[in-house]
């Protein structure tokens, strides 16, 4: 019962099983996400790495993982997620209001302010895609949704490349299941995943006037009692710096 709650109400353990997110996430990493704080009325904010459900079949074509025995049971006393969660991991790059720009291979603008993103872009990459399948683009985020990318610009399906699906791209605030604070695993990686310095820069939140019209689900037993050692400590930490 214990673990049913900590699941459910304050944080969740996930495996990252793609490069989308290098090098702030590397693919096998299991990182810790806040689930408690939404439930006090907070959303996401700009620059925060997010756990969201999948808004509308990005996933398509990806392969479902086959837990083994151990992993069933400890999905089912709620120390980790179902295998048939489809959830995925991705930076916040705007929120409700935001126009949200790219042009060439960038620099990405958000409300017309260029974003300094070269600590967290994977290196080689591009902030911006020189392409028009996705990689050139500006949006205006409805209220209510978030725009994300991922930090491997090249290697990420992310809200560029789903503008033809019923959001246009954008995922729903409620489908966010919670902000990845903590690289729990590997111990040699462990770490915060602060908001970068860049999206704190006077006048990002100005937003015109008018309104806008996969994790893995597998977490390997072994780094278990690790993760949840931190469980306490980890769901009462702040959600960003002021």
């Amino acid at each position: 019962m214990l673990a049913l709650l900590i699941k459910t109400f304050l944080v969740q353990a996930f495996s990252i099983p793609s490069a989308s997110m290098q090098n702030t996430l590397q693919e096998g990493d299991r990182v810790l996400v806040d689930k408690l704080t939404p439930w006090f009325g907070s959303e996401p904010e700009r620059g925060e790495v997010v756990v969201f459900h999948d808004p509308d079949n990005w996933l398509a074509g990806e392969a479902t993982a086959n837990p083994n025995a151990v992993q069933k049971v400890l999905s089912w006393i709620g120390l980790m997620p179902s295998a048939e969660e489809k959830d995925l991991i991705k930076r916040v790059i705007g929120v409700g209001g935001d126009t949200i720009e790219c042009k060439g291979t960038g620099p990405l603008k958000v409300n017309g302010h260029a974003l300094n993103e070269q600590d967290y872009v994977y290196a080689g990459n591009t902030p911006c895609s020189d392409d028009q399948g996705g990689g050139t683009f500006k949006v205006k985020v409805p209220k209510g949704y978030i725009w994300v990318m991922g930090d491997h610009r090249q290697d990420s399906k992310d809200s560029r490349y789903n503008q033809n699906d019923k959001h246009h791209g954008m995922v729903p605030v409620k489908d966010v299941v919670g902000r990845a604070i903590v690289k729990a695993w590997p111990i040699n990686r462990w770490g915060t995943l602060p908001v970068p310095d860049t999206f704190d820069q006077p006048g990002l939140g100005q937003q015109a006037s008018s309104s806008a019209a996969s994790v893995s689900s597998v977490l390997p037993a072994a780094p278990d009692a690790a993760v949840l050692a931190g469980v306490v400590p980890v769901a009462l930490w702040r959600r960003r710096r002021r």
